[in-house]
This record gives structure tokens, C-alpha cells and sequence, in this order.
């Protein structure tokens, strides 16, 4: 019993000073890379925001919604400034990523598109076109679905669409039992990232390369705090149903739907995501060019022609 009450005493004693160095690491990410914009309260949390460009502008709105261990720098990084040229761009980050915040259980893709069509009216946008990324076109097709009065058309950057049936090595680490993900979020994720972090960001922009400055310019130093973590291990979880029922609605879908992918994509398949959702959603266009997952980062001007020829 004597080795036993040692041994826990141990574990308790360790798992303090990751817990300690968590928090350390967590304060320094959240002094340097603060919220740049401002929040919208909706039920369940409220949502961060960047607005951009000019309020009156000719064109249509365009809502920006990010993906995976993501938040909205990775839009800003590269093709936020260039459309706010001639459009309203308001980047979202997404519930429970970046610097919104949710006050309950946390929500799956569809409750994320009813918080975000719920933000948009309070902040009185009206036919916006949704430029969703990776999970964020997930959450793009779930608000349309629900509410179909709201959106213009959708623009989707290597977006998640169908349920899949293995999880990508990239996100293995992730699946977790939801019940144990905040002890090993406070103790062990953050030292796990920064230990394996640049793999795993190398594997995201395959066969892209990394920009040295993503880590600050895009955000992607948020990817690894704990809440981050967590988020992730729900998301992950949830996600397959959420997309069965999702993918079953495509051909419900009558407004422009336009996907853009990278063939390289590591991350997500374009057959699956791209040309099987194009398929089953009514009109619906497929453009395909180099480059991996990330391409409104590393590929900004193929990606703004491309959405810019989605809104002609």
C-alpha cells in the first residue's frame, strides 16, 4: 500500500508541474497572438470576429469559416486583405477555436452553423457568400442546409464533406476518450505538440512547404493549447455522424456551390470530398489545382482568381 500511495504521490507531483508549465506555455501563445477583432454574443457562447473592408462595398459579403485546429489567422495570413480589397470580409472564428468562446456542452457542425447564422443576423449580413475551409465547409453545407435563406452561394477550400471511415495520421492523436481529453490536454498535449508539432504541421501543408511565420502570422501556435486539444478530440468524434446525415442532404441544395481543391491534399482526399460531393449537389463545380490542404495560404493567387471567378 506504501509503494502504491507513492507511486500515485509521484504521478500527482508530475502531473502538476506539466499542468504548471501548461499554463506557462499558454500565457506566453495568448500574449502573442491576442484577439485582433471583436465578439458577437449568440446562444451557447459568443463568436470572434475580423471585419474588413469597405461597409458599402458593391460586391457580395464574403464570411470566411476555418477549419480543424484552426481560427480565423488562416484566412487573414493571405486572402482576407486581397478580397477586402472590393468586398466586406468577415472572418469567424469558429465556436470553441481561437478566441470565441462557448458556455455549454460543446457543439457539434450543426449547432456551429446555427451559432454562426445566428452571429451573422445580429450583425446584420445578408447574403453572404460562405468561404469555408477543411471543417469549415462542413459547417458552410450545415448552415446552408438549415438555413437556406441566409447564404448567397458557398465557395469551399478543401473541404471536409463525407463521413470517413480512418482518421488521417495527422489527427491520430486526437482520439482520445472524450471523458480523459482535459487531464491529458493540461498534462500531456502541449509538451506532446511542441515536441512533434513541425511533423505534424509539415503534414497538414503537404506537399507544400511550412512558412516560417505561420507559427505567429497564421495563428498556428493557438493550434496547440489545451482548449484547442479538446475541441479537436470532439470534433473528431462527432464528425462522422454529423457528416452521414449531412452528405445524405447535398441534393436538397439549390444554391451556387463551387469547390476548389489541391491534388496533393494529404490531409483530405479530393475524390471523396471534391468530386463525389460535386457530384451529388445540384450545379455544383469542381476546380482542382497544385498544392496540398492548405491553399489559401501558400497558393493566395490561384485561390483568389478561383473565388473571384466564383463570384462573377
Amino acid at each position: 500500500m506504501t509503494g502504491l500511495l507513492i507511486a500515485l504521490g509521484a504521478l500527482a507531483a508530475i502531473g502538476a508541474v506539466l499542468a504548471a508549465w501548461t499554463f506557462i506555455i499558454v500565457r506566453k501563445i495568448d500574449a502573442a497572438l491576442p484577439a485582433q477583432g471583436q465578439w458577437v454574443e449568440v446562444s451557447g457562447g459568443r463568436i470572434h470576429y475580423v471585419a474588413m473592408g469597405p461597409e458599402d462595398a458593391a460586391g457580395p459579403p464574403l464570411v470566411m469559416i476555418h477549419g480543424i485546429l484552426a481560427q480565423l489567422r488562416h484566412f487573414s495570413y493571405a486572402l482576407a486583405e486581397r478580397m477586402a480589397a472590393d468586398h466586406r470580409v468577415i472572418l469567424i472564428d469558429r465556436p470553441g477555436w481561437g478566441h470565441s468562446a462557448i458556455s455549454g456542452k460543446k457543439p457539434g457542425i450543426a449547432a456551429q452553423a446555427d451559432m454562426i447564422a445566428e452571429a451573422l443576423g445580429r450583425l446584420g449580413i445578408e447574403k453572404p457568400v460562405l468561404v469555408g475551409h477543411s471543417m469549415g465547409g462542413a459547417v458552410s453545407l450545415a448552415l446552408a442546409l438549415r438555413h437556406p435563406e441566409l447564404p448567397r452561394a458557398l465557395a469551399l477550400i478543401a473541404p471536409f464533406t463525407q463521413p470517413v471511415p480512418v482518421v488521417v495520421d495527422t489527427f491520430r492523436g486526437l482520439v482520445v476518450p472524450q471523458r480523459i481529453a482535459p487531464i491529458i490536454a493540461w498534462t500531456l498535449s502541449v509538451p506532446i505538440a511542441v515536441k512533434s508539432g513541425g511533423d505534424k504541421a509539415a503534414q497538414a501543408f503537404s506537399p507544400d512547404p511550412v512558412p516560417a511565420d505561420f507559427g505567429i502570422r497564421g495563428g498556428g501556435l493557438l493550434a496547440i493549447k489545451p482548449a484547442s486539444f479538446q475541441m479537436g478530440v470532439f470534433e473528431l468524434a462527432t464528425a462522422n455522424p454529423e457528416m452521414e446525415k449531412l452528405a445524405s442532404r447535398y441534393g436538397e441544395l439549390s444554391l451556387p456551390v463551387a469547390i476548389l481543391y489541391g491534388r496533393g491534399d494529404y490531409l483530405l482526399d479530393p475524390e471523396l470530398h471534391g468530386v463525389k460531393t460535386a457530384a451529388a449537389i445540384p450545379g455544383a463545380t469542381l476546380a482542382l489545382i497544385e498544392g496540398g490542404h492548405m491553399l489559401q495560404v501558400i497558393w493566395p493567387d490561384e485561390t483568389e482568381a478561383w473565388l473571384r471567378g466564383v463570384l462573377k
